[in-house]
């Protein structure tokens, strides 16, 4: 990889395309950037296709790099983590793309 940050970034897209691509399979509604707070199924397919293709694009190896991961796996891990963790929190804090239980 020419750059630390495109690992990161790769994993942060890679991880990103995770809930939107759950939504699409699930029939379910999904904030995205296309559509708004209401995405559709296919809104979230094409979204979530976008995030992984580009996260993936960035991870291609270039010609003479080692054919086994060296620095670029903890940092595409780190960005993996890093989103899913802030994402988690947020959706704790302040529910966007879920209802919670009104029983709590």
């Amino acid at each position: 990889m020419a750059h630390p940050a495109r690992s990161f970034v790769a994993g942060v897209l890679v991880a990103n395309s995770a809930p939107h691509l759950a939504t699409a399979a699930s029939g379910r509604r999904h904030l995205t950037p296309l559509g708004g707070r209401d995405s559709g199924p296919r809104v979230n397919a094409v979204w979530g296709l976008l995030n992984l293709g580009v996260g993936l694009a960035l991870l291609l190896r270039r010609r003479g790099a080692p054919a086994r991961w060296n620095a670029d796996l903890p940092r595409f891990e780190a960005g993996f983590l890093v989103f899913a963790v802030w994402m988690a929190l947020a959706e704790r804090i302040k529910p966007v793309n879920w209802m919670p239980d009104e029983k709590r």
